[in-house]
Parts: structure tokens; sequence; C-alpha cells
């Protein structure tokens, strides 16, 4: 399924699933940093290990996690081309967000992306598919595990399995991976009634 800037679809996911699963995919403004639909979300990539299939020299895994536009990873060498985020451990993944700009990269702009969740390398499975048609903006995969509306997994992979104008080389802008934000005490809708217990309702 295409999936156009300024559209929201339902894109069906693959892998070895006994339920079907879908990832919501939706284009937001492409001026934003900071993807406006992942706002209660926290973005958790600083807290895992990235490597990459290749780079280019001086364009590397760094300007995905730059907060700039203006900068990409470029890769160089065969498809497909992998990003690889290890967690430490066992991470719930709500959401994965990339920015790509058709009209500056053209044929090095994603096509088809898939995105892949499991314990290490060995044991990957695909939970969304991506197909994007000259898109410029941040794209957000909001992943679904079936059962709650985030995946677990120590490690996730993204991969760019094809591009616009059949490119070999891909850039991406940005990548940001979003687990579900804790609870504070006044969304607990805390209701003590005890006096003791009443002066730690509103926790700060």
């Amino acid at each position: 399924m295409d999936v156009e800037i300024g559209n929201e679809a339902a894109v069906p996911v693959g892998g070895n699933m006994t339920e079907e699963r879908v990832a919501t995919v939706t284009a937001v403004d492409p001026s934003a940093l900071t993807p406006s639909a992942m706002r209660g979300l926290r973005d958790i990539g600083s807290q895992a290990t990235w490597w990459l299939s290749t780079c280019k020299p001086g364009f590397g895994v760094d300007h995905l996690r730059d907060n700039s536009l203006e900068t990409y990873w470029q890769s160089d060498g065969q498809q497909p081309h992998f990003i690889n985020i290890n967690f430490k451990r066992k991470t719930s993944v709500k959401a994965i967000c990339f920015y790509v700009d058709y009209r500056q990269d053209e044929s090095y702009t994603p096509s088809r992306i898939s995105v892949r969740v499991g314990n290490n390398m060995l044991d990957l499975v695909e939970v969304a598919k991506v197909e994007m048609v000259e898109p410029s903006g941040w794209i957000n995969v909001d992943l679904d595990s079936g059962k709650d509306d985030s995946v677990r997994a120590f490690m996730l992979q993204v991969a760019i399995l094809s591009n616009h104008q059949n490119g070999r080389d891909t850039h991406l802008r940005q990548v940001k991976v979003y687990t579900p934000a804790l609870s504070t005490p006044s969304q607990l809708n805390l209701n003590f009634t005890s006096p003791l217990l009443a002066q730690f309702r509103d926790l700060k």
C-alpha cells in the first residue's frame, strides 16, 4: 500500500505472526523538528546503541540523531541498507519516526522500508512495511503488538529495501524511537482519603 504525504493509512505487516497486526502511518508537518503526532511519548533513542550496514565517510550514524533536518545518513553499498538499534534491556517501542525529503534527495529517498524487532539479529520479525511515494516530512510508524499498543524487544532494525527512481544509496535525515510516556501522579487520578496520605496527592 502506498502512503502519500498528508494521508493516513493502515499498512499490513508481515513476519511470523499468529495474529493480524497493523502499523499506522501518518505524515506530519515537514517543518517540525519533533514529530507532533508523538507528543505524550518519550524519545528513547539515546538509550540504545546504533550501528549501520554502511555509510559514506562523513555521513554516518551521528547525522541520524543530531536533531538537524539539514544533515543525513548516506549509505554506501548494495541494498538493502540497515539501521540497527540495540537496547540493553527489553524495551517497549510505541513508534518509530523517519524524516525524509524527496524534494532534496530525489533518487536517494527510500520508497520501501521494513521495520523488524527481536532479541538479536537471528530472530528478527517484521512488524511493519511502509511504502512511500515522493515523501517530504516526518513519517510516523505506530507499532502495535496485537495485544498492547507497543512492541517489546531488545533490538529494532530498519531496512531500506528500495529507493525512488531505482536509486542505490539512501538518505535518511532523522530517525526517532518512542516509548509510552511514564504516568505522572496527576494522570493516575490518586484519591487518597486519609489525611496523612492526602498530602502526597500532588507529587512533583
